[in-house]
């Protein structure tokens, strides 16, 4: 079995002090999945005179200026929403195959490679970004690379796997309802939804225009933080992105630059109904990263369940209209469960949505109003660990839900109202929970940095953690 690829600060140190080439660094990568995807699936294209090219032309520059890549060598991959040059951007359906192969890459890809990065290749995912589980219908499920019979989350799932299973250092992939947040949580490794607009989504599948945010998977805080960096700066090709402040503080080394003390910060535990909707292990997740912390204080975010019904309200009408024509001219190409949501958003009512949206701007002052008394709230990321593939329920603090809308129970809420969210993962001690489950690391808009350093703190102490799997 091919060695894992390194993690994305180690690679670009070898690079950039000759211990190794860029080349080798993406040899590496490219023997990893073709060791390992039969099983996982996670990605739909590898890239692989691409991915050698752009290596090789790395290898080439002066040493001077390679040196000043933060990113110099380290293979990544992105869900198949972004585009790619030369591909067609499938966003995980079967319709998108018909379309033309996109003319450019996406910019945050751009940004990545001018930092050094090299793409080798798209990731699997839920159809046009609608579900929780990655059980894509057209090419089948992503599997967990930590217990081949359970999902990876979703929508994002591809990305999530490819990192855990040391396939790729870093990826991106996309978070509306929670898409980075439930495949970091079950797959074990840090994940980032940034505030809405924060990274520009240019070149990019739309879903929720309004809800959609773009971030990056990764296997230590540090580099979650250093791809996220190198991703900032507003684009005029998604106005989202024109409403964010200019730069943006990230904790680039992992450590707590720009911030006089965390030990001054006001952390608190969301309670009602983030914990009446997590089970045991996430509720024993969240009160690890508590106990780390130090926090006891405990706060209530008394709209969220409003927050859930309105962001399924605004996803299903946003992403019905969106697909209207096709819904119409090609209803058996789509998966039939994301068929029939996205028919029932197009049917909606336009008062409802209306009133969805009045609920978020509610929900939305009520948070700026909880930040006002704290700094950082903490949350499960995912009611428990990852499900078996295939099933329909699953059951938690004695209800029965359905698996593929409401992975995403503890997720919505947060992304409804645009907030920012570093996903950290947590492993039990007890031997009958062997799979992870995420903490969410909630901060106010625009503090990214904020819930970064945390989850570095949170790392540094060996709280939380993002093992290679054992494949």
């Amino acid at each position: 079995m091919s060695e894992p690829v390194a993690t994305a600060r180690a690679i670009a140190a070898a690079v950039h002090g000759g211990e190794c080439s860029a080349l080798d660094a993406v040899e590496a990568s490219l023997a990893r999945i073709a060791a390992t995807d039969s099983s996982l699936n996670a990605f739909t294209e590898v890239l692989a005179e691409r991915a050698r090219a752009r290596a090789a032309s790395l290898d080439q520059m002066p040493a001077a200026k390679r040196v000043r890549l933060p990113l110099a060598g380290v293979p990544f991959a992105v869900k198949n929403l972004f585009d790619i040059e030369g591909l067609r951007t499938l966003a995980g359906s079967r319709i998108e195959r018909d379309s033309e192969p996109a003319a450019r890459d996406a910019l945050l890809v751009r940004r990545l490679e001018a930092a050094g990065a090299v793409l080798v290749g798209a990731l699997n995912m839920d159809e046009y970004a609608y579900g929780f589980t990655t059980e894509n219908s057209h090419v089948g499920p992503t599997r967990n690379p930590h217990d081949f019979t359970r999902i990876a989350g979703g929508s994002s799932g591809g990305s999530g796997a490819a990192v855990a299973a040391g396939q790729v250092s870093l990826a991106l992939g996309s978070d509306t309802n929670g898409s980075i947040r439930v495949p970091a949580s079950l797959c074990g490794v840090f994940g980032l939804r940034p505030t809405y607009g924060r990274l520009p989504r240019t070149g990019s599948y739309p879903f929720v225009a309004s809800i959609d945010a773009l971030g990056p998977f990764a296997r230590s805080a540090e580099d979650l933080a250093l791809a996220y960096s190198v991703m900032l700066g507003r684009d005029a090709g998604d106005p989202a992105s024109l409403i964010s402040p200019q730069g943006g503080a990230a904790i680039e080394s992992g450590g707590e630059a720009g911030i006089t003390s965390l030990n001054g910060l006001r952390i608190a535990t969301l309670t009602g109904y983030f914990e009446d909707h997590a089970g045991e292990q996430a509720r024993e997740a969240v009160a690890t990263v508590a106990g780390a912390l130090g926090v006891t204080a405990r706060a209530t975010l008394t709209g969220a369940e409003h927050a859930r019904a309105a962001a399924f309200l605004i996803t299903n009408a946003e992403g019905g209209a969106l697909h209207l024509d096709d819904l119409r001219a090609r209803a058996d190409d789509f998966d039939p469960l994301i068929r029939d949501r996205m028919l029932a958003g197009a049917l909606l009512p336009a008062a409802w949505i209306d009133r969805a949206r009045r609920v978020r701007q509610r929900v939305a002052s009520e948070a700026a109003r909880l930040f006002e008394e704290f700094d950082v709230l903490l949350a499960a990321a995912t009611p428990g660990p990852a499900t078996p593939i295939g099933a329909a329920t699953f059951n938690i603090n004695g209800r029965t839900l359905a698996a593929r809308p409401n992975m995403g129970l503890l997720t919505q809420p947060i992304s409804c109202v645009g907030l920012p969210v570093c996903a950290v993962p947590v492993w039990s001690a007890r031997s009958d929970w062997p799979l992870p489950v995420g903490v969410q690391i909630i901060t106010a808009p625009w503090r990214e940095d904020l819930a970064l350093a945390v989850a570095a703190k949170l790392e540094r102490a060996g709280v939380v953690r993002a093992p290679v799997a054992a494949l």
